[in-house]
């Protein structure tokens, strides 16, 4: 759809997943600190257009945007509150939006436009029922690259 992609993560190994999977660039943020600025370097001094927010790092989301640029709050791995420089906000004329999960109607919604387009969602792995308290502790390893899906065991 002509977007570059620019992932961040602490993993090289996850990086180099999300580049299988379609991503343009891969930064490490545990090695490169001070990502925002190589994503501005990436966009050619712009910014990134969109940054989706999954931990909870609102201030060096907000430094990575462009000017009108917008930030998709989604998670909460780094806690329930996150200092932001309002300056920088609004000298980027930014809008943040926070992102929940939806209703049961949005779920079907989602799950109609994923078959019509034929996208297909990126899965670590499938874990069978039986296994239920491995498919929930896998995740918490932070180790997985896409979705942990659990699976019904026997024939289907």
């Amino acid at each position: 759809m002509g977007a570059v992609v620019i992932v961040t993560s602490s993993s090289d190994e996850k990086l180099t997943r999300a580049k299988q999977l379609g991503a343009d660039v891969g930064i490490n943020h545990k090695t490169t600190p001070a990502w925002p600025n190589a994503v501005v370097q990436l966009s050619g001094g712009r910014g990134a257009d969109d940054v989706i927010d999954t931990v909870g790092g609102l201030r060096v989301a907000i430094a990575a945007i462009r000017v009108g640029g917008s930030v998709a709050f989604v998670g909460l791995l780094a806690g329930m509150s996150a200092e932001v420089d309002l300056v920088t906000l609004m000298g980027k004329s930014a809008r943040v939006r926070a992102v929940d999960v939806g209703s049961r109607a949005m779920f079907g919604a989602m799950n109609r436009a994923i078959q019509c387009h034929r996208m297909r969602p990126a899965v670590d792995r499938v874990i069978t029922f039986s296994e239920a308290a491995d498919a929930l502790r896998h995740p918490s390893e932070a180790k997985h690259v896409g979705k942990v899906c659990l699976g019904m065991d026997g024939p289907s």
